[in-house]
């Protein structure tokens, strides 16, 4: 009996109660879960539904399918777009309950964006945890406002961690300020009934706030683009002067100096002066051709630098007796530098000076090159007349290229017939050292011996020669490693026999419309010793000393030859005053002539 008792007790009693379940269970639930996504916890990531870049705060999209999360970190930096992103979101966040009565009649009061709170909450239950009252719709309410602080509390802390923001300290005072209110009132609602009297105040400092950092970028993505405005006129006057001022550095480096100028003419005036004994009477003349000494080959326009090749050279020579230089120049020059080494002939020195002139075997029917620098086209392209198009570089404009001066290194065995081995000197070079070791080094078999310069930025051979044109890429590899003119010992035994003169001839006929490659005599030399050039150790010959102000001093101190090649000349004004001591040192500024001219250190 009292099994049944028990029995009917425990029915009524879920008869009765099981509506109350029913009804006060499932709030529990919501009250639980509203707690939950309210944030009690102000200090946690950042949860925005639907808020580009932030973690969503839904789990499901409108069909119920899950949704995969994104875990971002609150203080990661999402940069200026992020911003914006989040400055539109928390607009149109606030006009989700703004203005929209049958949401809990939040209401635009007319006073810009100062918002009242109308809801009536006069018959509402308080529920421990919960923002707000009982009824779901005021839930929803308390909750949107709530996320609209959290949604401000993100975008001020991407404000902490942007440079353009973080730079200006009175923002940031007034940022954190802001912060410090906004989690105080997330504080208080999550402690309390619901938010605190002054939210609404709070949340309009924090939104004018947030209105400075933004103007900031504006203001600076604005200063940007004024600033690439003003840019670009700069950048192009900047490209204009860089072009007048390659063009005055090639124009001065084209012209000569007043005093050499002076020089020339008073040399050639006091050379025309003498009578025809004493024109000719350089000693030693028997040994031009003695195969046992050493022989230079030096190809000059210029009096003062011809000197300085000459007196470096034996200066630093173990017996300045052995060695004997081969002087060529122009006609127009040719009686300045006889005259000055007649009267400035440094101790038992052997020296002959001759004219390109005195070749008769060199003219036009013979060499390809002589018959281009005659044409008509070859005048066009370098003075620009008759409407011909001028090339883009500047450096093929110097009239050393021109100058048959240039290529007379190419006919060495038809000069000196009578010789095996001649070292070939370039006029902007100061020697250094006893050279006579050059003689000594086996050539096994090639027929120049230089310096490599594939080690530089330049010096391959795609940097002088057409490779779009077949023949060149066919012919040659555009990785080969380039190598010197200024210090060259040159095989003329082997020259003769591998037919170089031949070789280049050949080339120069398939140039003669420079699509091969641009003038001057590298390019040519470069085909003509192709696989015919020993590397010779770097120390023999120093380069740059006319262009690169970051020459080693050590390099300079141990170098055997050091070459001013480049534009600035150290007989220039504009030739760098670091490097000319040691061109100076080898001119003696008290002959006559110079003090004449006005040429001193």
């Amino acid at each position: 009996m009292f099994r049944w008792n028990t029995i009917f007790v425990v029915l009524l009693l879920l008869t009765v109660l099981s509506p109350i379940l029913y009804f006060t269970f499932p709030k529990i639930i919501q009250r639980e879960e509203i707690a939950d996504g309210g944030g009690s916890n102000v200090e946690s990531n950042v949860a925005t539904k639907g808020l580009p870049g932030i973690i969503a705060s839904d789990d499901r999209n409108d069909s119920g399918e899950e949704l995969p999360h994104q875990n971002v970190q609150e203080e990661e930096f999402l940069g200026e777009g992020i911003i914006k992103d989040l400055l539109q979101y928390q607009n149109a966040r606030k006009e989700d309950f703004v203005g929209q009565d049958t949401m809990g009649n939040w209401k635009n009061d007319d006073k810009g964006d100062q918002y009242t709170n109308t809801t009536n909450f006069d018959h509402q239950e308080p529920l421990g945890g919960v923002f707000g009252k009982v009824d779901p719709e005021n839930y929803h309410i308390t909750d949107a406002r709530v996320r609209q602080f959290k949604d401000q509390l993100a975008v001020a802390r991407l404000f902490l961690e942007i440079e353009l923001t973080k730079s200006r300290p009175r923002f940031i005072g007034e940022l954190l300020k802001r912060i410090a209110d906004v989690e105080n009132v997330l504080h208080e609602a999550t402690t309390k009934s619901g938010l605190s009297e002054d939210a609404d105040r709070k949340l309009k400092a924090m939104e004018e706030t947030l209105s400075k950092g933004k103007q900031i970028l504006d203001d600076c993505t604005a200063t940007e683009k004024s600033l690439r405005a003003e840019l670009r006129p700069a950048k192009e006057q900047l490209r204009t002067e860089t072009r007048q001022n390659a063009f005055l550095n090639q124009l001065l480096a084209k012209t000569l100096p007043k005093g050499l100028h002076c020089l020339s003419l008073r040399l050639s005036i006091e050379y025309y002066s003498l009578n025809s004994t004493q024109k000719y009477q350089f000693p030693h003349q028997q040994k031009l051709e003695d195969t046992k000494l050493y022989h230079y080959a030096l190809f000059t326009d210029n009096v003062l630098a011809a000197a300085v090749v000459v007196n470096s050279t034996l200066h630093n020579a173990k017996n300045p007796e052995d060695h004997v230089f081969h002087v060529v120049t122009d006609e127009l020059n040719y009686a300045a530098i006889k005259m000055w080494f007649l009267s400035n002939l440094p101790g038992n020195t052997t020296i002959q000076v001759q004219k390109i002139k005195d070749f008769t075997w060199l003219n036009s029917s013979y060499s390809p090159v002589l018959k281009q620098l005659e044409s008509q086209s070859m005048i066009d392209y370098y003075f620009r007349t008759h409407g011909a198009k001028p090339d883009g570089n500047l450096k093929y404009r110097n009239p050393k290229y021109l100058s048959m001066l240039n290529h007379l290194r190419f006919y060495l065995p038809e000069i000196f017939p009578k010789l095996n081995k001649v070292v070939f000197l370039d006029d902007d070079v100061v020697v250094q050292k006893d050279l006579t070791g050059l003689w000594n080094i086996d050539l096994k078999g090639m027929v120049n011996g230089a310096i490599e310069t594939c080690g530089e930025s330049f010096h391959r051979f795609d940097k002088y020669l057409n490779f779009s044109n077949p023949l060149i890429s066919k012919n040659f590899d555009p990785h080969a490693c380039g190598w010197a003119y200024g210090m060259n010992v040159f095989d003329l035994v082997e020259w003769r026999k591998q037919n170089i003169t031949n070789v280049y001839h050949s080339w120069q006929t398939l140039n003669q419309d420079r699509q091969l490659w641009q003038l001057g005599s590298l390019p040519p030399g470069l085909i003509s010793f192709y696989n015919r050039t020993l590397a010779l150790d770097r120390s023999w010959h120093v380069l740059g000393l006319g262009y690169d102000e970051n020459v080693k001093e050590t390099d300079l101190d141990h170098a055997a030859v050091i070459h001013y090649n480049g534009n600035k000349k150290p007989w220039l004004e504009i030739g760098m005053e670091k490097y000319r001591k040691y061109w100076s040192k080898y001119v003696n500024y008290d002959q006559i002539y110079l003090h004449q001219c006005n040429i001193v250190p």
